[in-house]
């Protein structure tokens, strides 16, 4: 695919992270996604589900004419952009949903165009800055859980899908 944009450039960089993710979910056996690793600790199955959710989030608010991340709880938002996402609970389901949240804001970050992508919006923190800018922060969110899944793949004995990937 050429690169004609630093939209398109952006688009890539959350394929790929999203790819990643979904790798690690598809490497792990059914039965360890809803393993909990320690009290408190989200399972595998959780950590995806809030991942789909943020992007929902994030492609809904950025896309938005009047989107601004401080306008509601980060609950009201989930309310408005991920509803139902919990109903996923197999392997299968999980990896669809990331599926197909990550096309639909895909396609909806391609529709506002790369102008608007450009335009200011207020962070979580209050603070104003790109659009742009903000969807990096989810990317580099999604590689964060992508390390945790691949960390909670060692935890339970499995080689993670990136590595097998880098080794062979």
């Amino acid at each position: 695919m050429k690169l004609e944009s630093i939209l398109d450039e952006a688009l890539e960089a959350w394929a790929y992270a999203r790819a990643g993710v979904i790798a690690e979910v598809r490497n792990l056996p059914p039965g360890l996604i809803d393993l909990r690793p320690a009290d408190g600790a989200r399972t595998v199955a959780e950590i995806a589900r809030h991942i789909a959710e943020s992007g929902m989030m994030m492609a809904g608010e950025l896309t938005r004419a009047d989107g601004n991340f401080t306008r509601k709880s980060f609950a009201g938002f989930m309310k408005e952009y991920a509803r139902g996402t919990g109903r996923h609970r197999s392997k299968v389901a999980i990896i669809g949903l990331l599926k197909r949240s990550h096309a639909d804001g895909e396609r909806r970050v391609r529709r506002a165009g790369e102008l608007f992508m450009l335009r200011h919006i207020r962070r979580f923190d209050g603070v104003e800055g790109t659009r742009l800018a903000w969807m990096n922060h989810a990317i580099a969110h999604e590689e964060y859980h992508r390390g945790q899944i691949a960390l909670y793949a060692r935890l339970m004995g499995k080689v993670p899908a990136l590595t097998k990937l880098i080794h062979g």
